[in-house]
């Protein structure tokens, strides 16, 4: 097992459309094996394999207090969603930074595991939120996205002025 880059906001590989997976082979349980020790590592509660730069319809989530309860989903979909929840939020590729952000409060989903077979869920809480905000990484799409475009705009400068001070 590798832990990954985590690529940072505003970083343009964090805007690509992720391919479905097809193999369900040694290769897609190695990166799952080194996304969840990422994550741990990290610490973070979710991460999406376009996050790490491997633009693949992978997500790893793990919401226990006691980092133990590995959620795995390939190519996910969400069936049905409802309500409306506000949900402080935060992100590995946006470190340091925490908005409020309204998604569905309840969510029917589906996805296959490292083996390929299908997983039916509903989730509420955490694991709604962190579903919906992983698989946006999939579609192409941070969180801060869904900010006002003066709050999108201060968090760009930030962390542009941040990575001009590590090139120098």
């Amino acid at each position: 097992m590798a832990i990954l880059t985590i690529l940072t906001y505003p970083d343009a590989r964090l805007h690509k459309f992720a391919a479905p997976v097809t193999e369900f082979d040694a290769d897609l349980k190695k990166l799952v094996d080194d996304m969840a020790q990422t994550m741990y590592a990290a610490p973070g509660v979710g991460l999406a394999a376009t996050q790490v730069d491997v633009h693949k319809r992978v997500i790893v989530i793990d919401t226990s207090e006691t980092h133990d309860d590995l959620v795995v989903l390939v190519n996910p979909r969400i069936l049905k969603a409802n309500g409306r929840h506000v949900y402080e939020e935060g992100c590995l590729s946006v470190p340091g930074i925490y908005e409020e952000v309204e998604r569905a409060e309840h969510i029917d989903f589906e996805a296959e595991d490292v083996a390929g077979n299908t997983i039916r869920r509903s989730a509420t809480g955490l694991l709604a939120v962190c579903v919906q905000h992983e698989m946006d990484h999939l579609k192409g799409k941070v969180f801060v996205e869904y900010l006002s475009r003066l709050k999108q705009t201060r968090i760009r400068a930030k962390f542009e002025k941040e990575a001009r001070k590590k090139a120098a």
